[in-house]
C-alpha cells in the first residue's frame, strides 16, 4: 500500500520539510532519521512510503523544518495518526497544515484544559456510517460550547450544497471533529467550509471567517484521502480564567502545625471554587535542607529536584487512626505554633523530623511490605535511592557540602548500592528517607486529586537552579558549572544584582542525552500538576554568571554570550588599556567618594600604591570572597559594614570583564558600567564610544544568538509534557524572548509595575498579550498594598494616571483602590489572572491584614532573607466569609473569567 503525505506549507529559501513518526520509514522516533519531503509547488511539499499492508498499530507523525545553517524546528502536536481505514486499500493520501506550535488553539490541548476546563476534549462520538467513503474530514475546535458541534458544508451533494438546513454534522474522535463522506469525481475541485451546529435546536449557528477551503484531487475506488485541517477559523482568545497564587508553607488552618501542609491545599481549593477561580498556583515544594537551618526556608535552594519537603507532611495523617496517641500530647505545642503570625521554620522542622522517626519506627515493617510503597519505590527509583543516600551522609557527615564528606565524596552508582543495602547498619537511615517521601507523595497526590475533582488547576513551579551542595550535583556533577554561580542583574528591586548561589547548567552535556534530566522533571511534575511555572525561563537564553570569588551579582555577565573584541576598541577609535578597563579603578578620587574620612585607615589595612597615584587592593583583600571572609572574623559593627561594603564596591568599580584564557583579547561589558566612577573618570568623547558599544554588547548582537540557545532547549522540553507551561520572563529582557515565546506558545508573564517597554513606567492591563498570565504583584515583590506606600510620586502618578482619578492620592491603599486595580486586571484580556491572595484580602476592610508590610513573602535583594509569611487568618474563616466570596465571585463572572 502507498502512503502519500501533502504538506500545506509555504517554505522559505533555505528551508526543507522532512516527516517524523512511529515507522522505520519515518525514523522510527527519531528525528534525525526522519523522511525527507520534495518541494511539490508553491503551496506543497510532498512524501511518500511503500506498505507492505494496512499498518496493524495507527502511524503517528509530525513534520520538521531543517534550515542549511544546521537549525530545526518542529511542528506542535502528537495527535496526528493513520490507521487501517479498511481492507483492500491501495493508496492513503494524507493532506495536512503545519501545526505552528504558537498557536492559540495549542493551549486548549494541554492537560489543564483537556481533562479539567474543557472537558468535552477526547470524547468519542457515533461515527458516520458512509459505506465506501473516499474522504475523512478532521478539524479542531476547543472553544465550542455546550451543544455545539462542528459541521461541515459546500460544493457538490456530498457536501450539502451549501444548505444551512443540512449541513454534515461531525463527530469528535479524540482531538478532532470528524466526517467521512464518499463526493464523486465530478465534484472537483470542492470549496467547502467549517461551521458551527446546536445538536438541541439542530440549528446551524454559523460559519468559519476567512475564505472558503478548496479540495483538489479524485474519487477513486481504492484509494482514501485524509485531510487534517488544523484549527477551525474562530475567534481563539474567548477563554479567560483566574486564579490565586500562595506559598504552601504561607497556608494557615485549623489542623496545620505551625506551617501550610499539603492538606490545607483541599480548604484552598475549596475557596477558589466558591469565588469563582479556576487555578491554585504555589511555589516550589521540593527538599531545601541543605543547612538543616531556617536558611532552608528559601523553597527556590532545593537538595533534590524531585523529592519533597518534609515541611508540608500532616503528620496527623502520617499516624493515622492507628498511631494517633503518639500525635496527641502535641496538641498544645502545635497551637501555639499554629497562633505565631510567621513560621517557626526550625521549630516546626525540630518537632516533625522527631514524631516521623517515631512513626517510622512503629511502622517500618508494614510500610516497607505495603504494595503501595513497592510500587512507588519502583516509580521513583531513578532519584529516591541516591536522595535517600545524600540525606542518610549529610546527616552523618553534618554537611550537604559533599566536597568535605571523608567517603562517599564522589557518587559512584555501585557503591552507593551497597551503602543503601538492607544488609547495612545505616539501613534504617535510608529507609526514614523513603518513608518521608512515599507519605509526602500520598498527601500531595490526594491534594492534587481532589483539586482535580473540582475543577481546579494546580499549577507547580520549576526552579531555575539547584542547591550547589544537593543531591543532584552530588550525582551528576557534570551537568553543571560548579566554578560559577547563578544570578540576576541589577534591577529596581536589586541595585546591586542577586547571587543565588547556584551552579550554572552544562547544557552542552545535557544535550547529549536529550536533556533527559529535565524531561525527568517535568515527568515528575505532571504526577501532581497540570500547569507550571518555569522560574526565570531567561536562564534558558543565558544565564547570569557570577565568578566563584564573586559575592555581589553585579560582578557577573551573561552566560553564553558574544564577547567585546580588543579590535573592536580600536575600530571605533577607543584608546584601548588594559589596566584602566579591566582592572578596579583605585585613586585618591574615588576612595574619598567610597570613605570620605576613613580613606587613610583603607589604604593602609587594605591597598598598595602602583603608582601614578593608583592603588590596588593587597592579595588577601583583592576578591570579593575574600573581604568577606575577613570581615566575617571582625566586630559586626556600623562601621565594619560600611568599609566592608565600601571594598566591594571598589573591587567592581571597573568596566570589562576579561574573558579566561583570551590572553586579553576577549571582554565581557559590567553590568551597570555608566554608574560606576571608573566610567565617570574618563574623557567625554571616549564615555560616549564606550556607552555605544555597550548598547551594542547588551541589546543588539546578542540577540539572534541567544534566540538561537533557547529554541535549541525550549522546544524539545515543553514537547516533553502535556503541562500548561508558563515562563517567569521578568528582569533584563532580551529583544528575542517575547517572540520566542509567543513562537513555542509559553504564557508570558505581565506585571503591572514591571512594564517590558523601557519607555512605561507602568503597563495596563489592557495591553497584556492574550497568551500571558497577568498579575499585581509576585512573591518577589510588595504587595498592592504595601507598594502603595513606598514611593509617594509614583503612587501619585499611579492613582492619576493609571486609575484614571483626579485629586490627590490616599496615603494608604484604601480597599476601593485595591479593589479597582484587581477588577483592572481581571478584565485585562490576558488568558489568565492569577493574585497573590493577600491582593484579593486587601479589597476587605473587615479582614485585610493590619500592617501591609508583614504580608511581604520575599524580598530579592536580601540573599538571607527568611521565608515565613502566614496568612493572618485560617482557611476555615476565609471560606466562612461568605458575603465576600460572594462578591468576588460576581467580579469574577462579570470579568468573564468565571464559570
Amino acid at each position: 500500500m502507498n502512503l502519500q503525505f501533502y504538506l500545506r506549507f509555504h517554505t522559505q529559501p533555505g528551508q526543507s520539510i522532512f516527516i517524523s513518526g512511529n515507522i522505520d520509514a519515518l525514523g522510527n522516533g527519531d528525528p534525525a532519521k526522519a523522511l525527507g519531503a520534495v518541494y511539490l509547488d508553491s503551496e506543497y511539499w510532498q512524501a511518500a512510503v511503500t506498505l507492505s499492508g494496512p499498518p496493524a498499530e495507527p502511524i503517528r507523525y509530525h513534520y520538521i523544518i531543517r534550515y542549511t545553517d544546521g537549525a530545526v524546528r518542529e511542528e506542535w502536536g502528537d495527535d496526528r495518526s493513520v490507521d487501517s481505514i479498511r481492507p483492500g486499500l491501495e493508496e492513503i493520501s494524507v493532506i495536512d497544515a503545519w501545526n505552528f506550535p504558537g498557536e492559540y488553539e495549542n493551549t486548549f490541548y494541554t492537560s489543564p484544559f483537556r481533562d479539567l476546563l474543557l472537558p468535552g476534549h477526547g470524547k468519542k462520538g457515533k461515527r458516520h456510517l458512509v459505506k465506501d467513503f473516499t474522504h475523512i474530514f478532521r478539524v479542531k475546535a476547543p472553544l465550542l460550547k455546550k451543544d455545539e458541534a462542528v459541521c461541515l458544508t459546500g460544493s457538490g451533494s456530498a457536501l450539502g450544497d451549501w444548505n444551512e438546513e443540512m449541513p454534515v454534522v461531525m463527530v469528535p474522535e479524540g482531538n478532532w471533529w470528524t466526517c467521512r463522506l464518499s463526493i464523486p469525481k465530478e465534484s472537483f475541485p470542492v470549496l467547502y467550509k467549517y461551521g458551527v451546529f446546536h445538536t438541541k435546536s439542530k440549528k446551524f449557528l454559523l460559519y468559519e471567517e476567512g475564505e472558503n477551503r478548496m479540495l483538489r484531487g479524485d474519487a477513486q475506488e481504492k484509494k482514501i484521502h485524509i485531510l487534517h485541517d488544523g484549527f477551525i477559523h474562530l475567534p481563539n482568545n474567548t477563554w479567560h480564567g483566574a486564579g490565586v497564587s500562595i506559598p504552601v508553607f504561607s497556608l494557615r488552618s485549623k489542623k496545620s502545625f505551625g506551617v501550610g501542609e499539603f492538606t490545607d491545599l483541599k480548604l484552598l481549593v475549596d475557596w477558589a471554587k466558591k469565588t469563582g477561580l479556576k487555578l491554585v498556583q504555589i511555589l516550589p515544594v521540593n527538599d531545601t535542607m541543605g543547612t538543616l537551618t531556617w536558611q532552608d526556608s528559601y523553597p527556590y535552594a532545593t537538595i533534590s529536584s524531585f523529592a519533597l519537603h518534609p515541611l508540608y507532611l500532616d503528620l496527623g495523617q502520617c499516624a493515622g487512626k492507628k498511631y494517633a496517641a503518639l500525635i496527641k500530647p502535641l496538641r498544645k505545642k502545635q497551637k501555639e505554633l499554629n497562633e505565631l503570625p510567621e513560621v517557626d521554620y526550625e521549630e516546626v522542622m525540630r518537632i516533625k523530623l522527631s514524631v516521623i522517626r517515631e512513626l517510622y519506627e512503629l511502622q517500618k515493617e508494614e510500610f516497607t511490605q505495603s504494595a503501595g510503597f513497592q510500587e512507588f519505590f519502583e516509580a521513583n527509583r531513578h532519584w529516591l535511592v541516591p536522595y535517600a543516600a545524600f540525606c542518610s551522609l549529610r546527616d552523618k557527615n553534618g554537611s550537604s557540602d559533599f566536597t568535605t564528606w571523608k567517603t562517599y565524596g564522589k557518587y559512584d552508582a555501585e557503591a552507593i548500592g551497597k551503602y543503601v543495602s538492607r544488609k547495612t547498619r545505616n539501613y534504617d537511615s535510608i529507609a526514614l528517607q523513603y518513608f518521608i517521601q512515599y507519605h509526602l507523595h500520598l498527601q500531595l497526590t490526594a491534594a492534587s486529586e481532589y483539586a482535580r475533582e473540582e475543577g481546579i488547576v494546580l499549577k507547580g513551579d520549576i526552579p531555575i537552579g539547584i542547591y550547589r551542595y544537593s543531591c543532584d550535583a552530588w550525582v551528576a556533577p557534570g551537568l553543571y558549572h560548579m566554578d560559577f554561580q547563578a544570578g540576576a542583574p541589577p534591577d529596581n528591586f536589586a541595585i546591586k544584582g542577586q547571587n543565588w548561589g547556584f551552579p550554572t547548567y552544562n547544557w552542552d552535556q545535557m544535550a547529549r542525552d536529550g536533556y533527559s534530566w529535565w524531561k525527568q522533571r517535568f515527568e515528575q511534575m505532571s504526577k501532581y500538576f497540570d500547569a507550571f511555572r518555569i522560574d526565570h525561563i531567561l536562564g534558558f537564553f543565558r544565564i547570569w554568571s557570577i565568578p566563584m570569588d564573586a559575592v555581589e551579582g553585579i560582578l557577573g555577565y551573561f552566560m553564553p554570550a558574544i564577547p567585546v573584541y580588543r579590535g573592536e576598541f580600536n575600530d571605533r577609535n577607543i584608546w584601548f588599556d588594559y589596566d584602566r578597563y579591566a582592572l578596579p579603578l583605585i585613586n585618591d578620587a574615588v576612595l574619598w567618594e567610597l570613605f570620605n574620612h576613613q580613606s587613610g585607615l583603607v589604604k593602609e589595612q587594605y591597598l598598595y600604591q602602583r603608582g601614578d597615584g593608583q592603588y590596588s587592593l593587597k592579595e588577601p583583600f583583592d576578591t570579593q570572597r575574600k573581604v568577606e571572609a575577613h570581615f566575617a572574623e571582625l566586630e559586626n559593627s556600623d562601621l565594619n559594614k560600611w568599609i566592608r561594603q565600601g571594598l566591594f564596591d571598589l573591587i567592581a568599580n571597573r568596566i570589562l570583564f576579561e574573558v579566561e584564557g583570551s590572553g586579553q583579547q576577549q571582554f565581557h561589558f559590567r553590568i551597570s558600567m555608566d554608574q560606576t566612577s571608573s566610567f565617570r573618570f574618563l574623557e567625554w568623547n571616549t564615555r560616549q564610544q564606550l556607552r555605544e558599544l555597550y548598547v551594542d554588547y547588551f541589546y543588539r548582537r546578542q540577540d539572534g544568538f541567544w534566540q538561537e540557545q533557547a529554541m535549541q532547549k525550549l522546544p524539545a522540553l515543553k514537547r516533553a509534557t502535556h503541562m500548561l507551561v508558563c515562563g517567569e520572563d521578568l528582569g533584563m529582557v532580551p529583544a528575542c524572548v517575547p517572540d520566542t515565546m509567543k513562537q513555542l506558545g509559553i504564557l508570558s508573564l505581565e506585571v503591572q509595575r514591571m512594564p517590558k517597554d523601557p519607555g512605561q513606567t507602568f503597563s495596563h492591563p489592557a495591553s497584556a498579550p492574550y497568551l500571558s498570565v497577568i498579575t499585581p504583584s509576585t512573591h518577589d515583590m510588595s504587595t498592592i498594598r504595601g507598594w502603595w506606600e513606598e514611593d509617594r510620586s509614583v503612587t501619585q502618578q499611579f492613582f492619576n494616571r493609571e486609575l484614571g482619578q483626579w485629586g490627590e492620592a490616599p496615603y494608604f491603599c484604601e480597599p476601593w483602590v485595591n479593589k479597582a486595580i484587581v477588577l483592572q486586571h481581571l478584565h485585562s484580556p490576558a488568558m489568565w489572572c492569577i493574585f497573590q491572595l493577600q491582593d484579593i484580602m486587601g479589597m476587605s476592610e473587615h479582614f485585610r491584614r493590619e500592617n501591609p508590610h508583614d504580608e511581604r513573602i520575599n524580598v530579592p535583594a536580601d540573599v538571607h532573607h527568611y521565608w515565613r509569611y502566614r496568612m493572618h487568618i485560617t482557611l476555615e474563616e476565609l471560606n466562612g466569609q461568605k458575603r465576600f466570596n460572594e462578591e468576588l465571585r460576581k467580579y469574577v463572572e462579570a470579568s468573564g473569567r468565571g464559570e
